[in-house]
């Protein structure tokens, strides 16, 4: 069993294990001065409450944690604590936190002190509603200015903030149990967090609309409170959650379909790199090649010939990705481009074209970017480009396809990207992830119908930043968001998550599935001082392989009594399994038949399998 913290994550550095606090039948776990899963009856009632603390391009500082007092007992427990973040020019920022609870109520307060003043794009509370069982079911929502309103938490991904200008919100836990959610001290907004892929509704505090960055004033104490309150309406003390003891059952599911083809994404700086690992190019057989083109990043002929010259390696389908300057007309730069593209010798199967400035998110409030009508770019697409397959979507991340819709009557396919470390990088939070696909796949389809669709590249480290002006370096190879290298890729928790990705969107009916480049900090080739020995394949490589083997095979569903644990589903006579987790999971698999090698097993962290069942 494998149970080494570099072999699973990349890293020597083990996250800090969270302290469970009691009140009851109220629960949470403290981690780094937040609560996490925040349980009621054993029924996870909130996902989070973070007092948060964000950079101008949306960073998240990681404060330092003083004077940590915690108690608990009889009933009840309380957190005291004192945050210091340091940001820019020496500006310092202290945040005094008490958390205190019994069975019924949780209260969070805090108040922030800056001698120096302090920029920020953001700093309070921000509390997180689980989706799984929540989404599309009724909330009542409470405003700032005492007016109540009645309504339901979106189910199909809402691109805009649902509910503004919070006072409180209070849903359904379980019947006869209701939850009320009360933030003080500011005005608070909801955004759904679907949008990039993160698990929850995330109702923060300072609306969007008003300007970011912004400055706390000098010795001006900032206060808020957070209160949830449990309402119990039912007779007796019955215990609603389910035991998680003993194994996880898979049963076959009821949905099957065909398994998308996969990609490999090639960016112009790791196309030699790609050419001379042509063995493993040739050894996975990737269905396609997905080549990244941004005229702007300085791309011309020189990158077209190395395209050509992988692409006259690979016995699949070829894509390339043009991130459109718009600095002139759609049709001169596409002009441009297909010269380039003669002169190189390179001609893919299919083009996917978006604009440029289309890879920056415009959050609410903010002013649209210049640019071309998306019809123009296609048409110059369609017509510079002739016989070749066009595409469109976002180069980003299913939240600009969402709030910027792009007209798709004449295009080929639809396309964007996810990436798990945007708002939050904890080993938790990026697993939970996954859960957000199939709202993410199934506000796609309900947009775009049959429309083929590909998503991807979608890997743990960020390619891009839609919200602020880079990705975070991250020489320490910590966990932190938005970063352009993650430890984790190159461990047993990206095959894991990688086969827990391909899982979550079968129901889809993807075209095309990628979730990683050949080379390079997003690719299968293990680089210095990884698990892997340097120039080896990574463990996201057997998944890549496994994934491109089956494609265009049928696959039949799987139904698991722990689906944030454990996956799985069938391809013919074998089942593949994923284990999510950091603990070992004992799985009864009786329900496959006698050829299922027995009636249960036990599946390592992060480990995947795939057992032949007889026929």
């Amino acid at each position: 069993m494998t149970t080494d913290a570099f072999a699973l994550y990349g890293t020597h550095e083990a996250e800090e294990h969270p302290v469970r606090l009691t009140a009851g039948r109220l629960s949470a776990d403290l981690a780094n001065g937040n609560l996490r899963t925040i349980r009621y009856d054993g029924i996870e009632v909130l996902r989070a409450v973070s007092y948060l603390v964000r950079d101008r391009d949306w960073g998240t500082y990681s404060p330092r944690i003083e004077d940590l007092w915690v108690e608990q007992g009889n009933g009840a427990f309380s957190v005291r604590y004192v945050a210091h973040c340091k940001g820019p020019e020496d500006s310092r920022l202290a945040i005094s936190v008490h958390i205190a609870a019994t069975e019924r109520e949780l209260i969070f307060e805090a108040s922030a002190l800056t001698p120096t003043g302090f920029e920020t794009n953001r700093c309070g509370f921000c509390i997180l509603h689980p989706i799984v069982g929540i989404a599309g079911s009724p909330a009542k929502v409470e405003h700032v200015d005492g007016s109540v309103n009645e309504t339901r938490f979106p189910d199909r991904i809402d691109p805009w903030q649902p509910f503004k200008d919070m006072r409180a919100i209070t849903h359904q836990v379980l019947p006869g149990v209701s939850a009320e959610c009360r933030m003080e001290g500011d005005t608070f907004e909801m955004e759904d967090q679907r949008n990039w892929s993160d698990a929850s509704y995330k109702t923060y505090v300072r609306p969007l609309a008003l300007p970011w960055p912004y400055q706390i004033a000098a010795n001006e104490p900032v206060r808020q409170r957070i209160v949830l309150s449990i309402r119990e309406a039912r007779s007796g003390q019955t215990t609603a959650a389910c035991s998680t003891a003993g194994a996880i059952r898979l049963e076959p599911g009821e949905h099957s379909g065909t398994m998308p083809a996969i990609g490999l994404i090639v960016a112009p700086d790791e196309a030699k790199a790609v050419l001379a690992a042509r063995d493993l190019l040739s050894g996975i057989a990737p269905q396609e090649l997905l080549f990244h083109f941004d005229p702007k990043a300085g791309h011309g002929t020189d990158a077209l010939q190395d395209f050509a010259a992988i692409a006259a390696l690979h016995r699949g389908r070829s894509t390339l990705e043009i991130a459109l300057p718009c600095e002139q007309s759609p049709a001169s730069e596409t002009a441009e481009i297909a010269k380039q593209m003669q002169a190189a010798g390179f001609r893919p199967n299919a083009i996917m074209i978006s604009p440029s400035v289309d890879r920056q998110s415009t959050p609410p409030g903010s002013k649209w970017p210049e640019c071309p009508p998306l019809e123009e770019v296609y048409t110059a697409a369609h017509e510079t480009f002739a016989g070749i397959r066009i595409g469109g979507g976002m180069l980003s991340y299913f939240t600009e396809l969402n709030r910027k819709r792009v007209p798709a009557d004449r295009l080929g396919f639809i396309s964007h990207c996810t990436n798990p470390i945007v708002h939050a990088a904890d080993d938790l939070s990026v697993m939970q992830t996954l859960e957000a696909l199939p709202f993410i796949t199934g506000s796609v389809r309900a947009i775009y119908g049959d429309k083929p669709y590909r998503i991807g590249p979608s890997t743990i480290p960020m390619r891009q930043n839609p919200y602020g002006s880079r990705t975070m370096d991250n020489p320490a190879c910590g966990r932190i968001p938005m970063a352009n290298r993650d430890p984790r890729h190159n461990g047993r928790f990206a095959e894991a998550f990688a086969l827990g990705y391909a899982i979550r969107v079968l129901d889809a009916d993807l075209e095309c599935l990628t979730l990683a480049a050949l080379t390079g900090p997003f690719g299968l080739v293990a680089g210095k001082a990884e698990p892997t020995e340097e120039g080896g394949n990574r463990p996201l490589f057997t998944i890549v392989k496994l994934l491109s083997s089956l494609a265009g095979s049928a696959w039949i569903g799987c139904t698991s009594s722990h689906p944030s644990k454990v996956l799985a589903f069938l391809s013919g006579s074998t089942l593949h399994i994923v284990n999510l987790t950091a603990q070992e999971q004992s799985i009864d698999i009786s329900a496959f038949g006698s050829g299922s090698q027995g009636k249960s097993m036990a599946l390592a962290p992060f480990g995947t399998a795939s057992i032949k069942l007889a026929v």
